[in-house]
């Protein structure tokens, strides 16, 4: 148990509670101080109070860390390809097949399996030891995933991807000839009306979505491209190269009757998250990161030479 004692100063006085916690312990993420605040582990003046109270000044605060618990999920020796590590965070390089986060029909082989085997430093995210994963691939896209060992650095990084202030790049194989060499798909991106497992590129209801593309090379009935998502919607890339008639290959849910042909033979869609810059989570400097294209698309590539 951690317990962290203050005392309201006049530039503080009528703050909301949780605004100056967040202040005092910048480490802890406002979710998790706001359910220390419910669990009554915040004390003002002895007293418990809502997050939303005024502190006055000279008022004292005390605040209850609880140990963090254990993760009920099964940890897993799986290999892991690392791009990158420190005491903070991790890039992982993700085999295409490999789904991220445990869920209903993938309880074990997970990322998360195979991270709870490999670190023996996590200190906790929201008072649970476990990774903190701040953004996802699907399980059939290869390439990099960012993992937080603190909950300092997860909530940093959380913060970069809500700013679209990581430089994201991925590359993929799509069907047919893509007319111009470089351009943007500006289209919103929805919940698909009668498909729940599929999301849908324009309309009113969806969210704003951008996506840049840029074409690498251009082969007899297939294009490869790489691509910048600016946002980051659900499917985004897939579902953007779809609405242009030019779908991911391998792709079974966007596309369509064919998703593959016989000139490519692709157990998965050819989709790969190649390339990372960000600022790293607590020291100040710039990590550029890259993952090589996965055997599968490399032996494409050289089947076409």
């Amino acid at each position: 148990m951690q317990l962290h004692k203050f005392e309201v100063d006049e530039t503080s006085n009528k703050k909301r509670l949780d605004v100056f916690l967040s202040k005092c312990l910048p480490d802890i993420s406002r979710s998790r101080l706001k359910k220390l605040i419910e669990d009554d582990r915040v004390k003002v003046n002895s007293k418990s109070r809502p997050a939303g109270y005024k502190i006055r000044s000279k008022e004292k605060i005390e605040v209850e860390i609880p140990p963090v618990e254990p993760i009920k999920t099964a940890s897993e020796n799986i290999p892991l390809n690392i791009i990158f590590e420190d005491e903070h965070m991790l890039a992982i390089n993700k085999p295409a097949g490999m789904v991220v986060h445990p869920a209903p029909g993938h309880f074990s082989g997970t990322l998360v399996n195979a991270l709870l085997h490999y670190c023996n430093d996590l200190s906790g995210i929201g008072g649970v030891e476990r990774p903190g994963i701040v953004h996802r691939l699907d399980k059939e896209t290869s390439g990099l995933v960012l993992v937080a060992k603190t909950e300092a650095a997860h909530k940093v990084l959380a913060v970069q991807f809500k700013k679209r202030e990581i430089q994201k790049e991925y590359l993929a194989f799509v069907k047919g000839n893509v007319k111009k060499d470089k351009g943007s798909i500006e289209s919103p991106i929805g919940r698909h009306k009668t498909h729940r497992k599929k999301m849908f590129a324009g309309g009113n209801t969806g969210r704003p979505a951008s996506t840049h593309y840029e074409i690498l090379q251009r082969f007899k009935n297939f294009t490869y491209l790489k691509l910048r998502p600016k946002t980051g919607r659900t499917h985004q890339i897939r579902v953007h190269l779809a609405s242009m008639n030019h779908p991911v290959i391998g792709d079974k849910l966007y596309g369509g009757k064919n998703p593959n042909f016989d000139a490519l033979k692709m157990d998965r869609h050819a989709l790969h998250a190649r390339h990372l810059e960000l600022k790293h989570p607590i020291m100040d400097k710039l990590l550029s990161l890259s993952a090589p294209l996965p055997i599968d698309m490399a032996n494409i590539l050289k089947s076409q030479t």
